[in-house]
């Protein structure tokens, strides 16, 4: 019981240390960029992610960065960078509750929310130029790397993201 506690403590840790570390400086993260202009290599699907990635910046003023694993594949790392505030205002909202579907298997996961800390992602208002992060439950270690998956924040929806 009490070791079980303890992996518990430790593995939270961890992902507070994350999320807090990687957060302060996610301007500076070096970011491998592929050639096809500009965004993050294996982020969006080839093919239509051009597509994507222009109706993500004009709509929602937003620019996917990443999706990760994380914390021993407990978690998925969802970043993004915000490129107008105004219009990315619908995803900080706390009343809207993100989700990550994965794509092979249809199930959805949430965004853990913690007794102290809230929920596990970015709720204050957004800044222009800030890369935000929120991370999803990942039980099971269901998402595996190089698996598809869609993340949906109310109306926003980017799909075929590619799991580093």
């Amino acid at each position: 019981m009490k070791r079980a506690k303890a992996q518990r403590a430790a593995f939270w840790a961890l992902v507070l240390a994350t999320a807090f570390g990687l957060a302060s400086a996610g301007e500076a993260a070096a970011v491998a960029v592929d050639a096809s202009g500009g965004r993050p290599a294996g982020v969006l699907q080839k093919g239509g992610a051009s597509d994507q990635a222009r109706e993500l910046r004009e709509e929602w003023g937003v620019e996917v960065v990443s999706l990760r694993r994380t914390g021993y594949g407990h978690m998925l790392d969802f970043r993004y960078k915000v490129l107008d505030a105004k219009k990315a205002e619908p995803l900080f909202r706390r009343a809207t509750k993100p989700n990550l579907v994965h794509q092979a298997s249809g199930k959805v996961l949430a965004v853990p929310v913690t007794a102290k800390v809230g929920p596990l992602r970015n709720s204050n208002a957004p800044l222009e130029g800030r890369t935000y992060w929120m991370f999803f439950g990942n039980a099971g270690d269901l998402v595996q790397a190089g698996d598809k998956a869609t993340v949906v924040i109310g109306d926003f929806r980017a799909e075929d993201l590619i799991v580093e």
